[in-house]
């Protein structure tokens, strides 16, 4: 039992290890930075998964590349903007909203927008679209002798 809950924890635990310490910064500050960018880059091997969650070789090298940037003094928005100068829009994990995103934005929105339209007009079709007339009183009378035909 306890063997297994290592490997639990170990599981749970393994993004955090991603960040090697021969990466890691030594002024706290910096590293927090480092740490706060590399939290909204995606790894472009990886594509779900930030840099500081990855264990690829190209995500050691996109955060040796923050934290080179930071040290060498530029600012947060510097040090994004280099790697999308390298990379592309597609490096951060929230792209902005441009002409060549436009489809990533509003494609889910249209998806339910289109399903809900064809539900709509599933229901429409199977709904019965001539309303039933009332009994006629002979009609009725012949329904409850049936029934009562049936209870004897």
């Amino acid at each position: 039992m306890r063997i297994a809950a290592a490997l639990v924890a170990l599981l749970i635990a393994a993004p955090s290890l991603a960040v090697t310490p021969s990466e890691q910064l030594k002024d706290p500050v910096l590293e927090a930075r480092a740490r706060a960018i590399s939290a909204g880059i995606r790894c472009v091997v990886c594509q779900n998964q930030s840099i500081d969650d990855s264990d690829a070789p190209l995500a050691h090298d996109l955060r040796v590349i923050v934290r080179e940037r930071l040290v060498a003094g530029a600012t947060d928005a510097q040090a994004v903007q280099y790697l999308v100068d390298r990379y592309g829009s597609y490096v951060l994990l929230k792209p902005p909203l441009e002409p060549a995103t436009i489809a990533l934005w509003f494609a889910p929105l249209a998806f339910v927008v289109l399903g809900g339209a064809g539900v709509v007009y599933y229901v429409r079709r199977r709904a019965p679209s001539a309303t039933v007339a009332p009994l006629s009183a002979a009609d009725a009378a012949a329904a409850d002798a049936l029934l009562r035909q049936d209870r004897i």
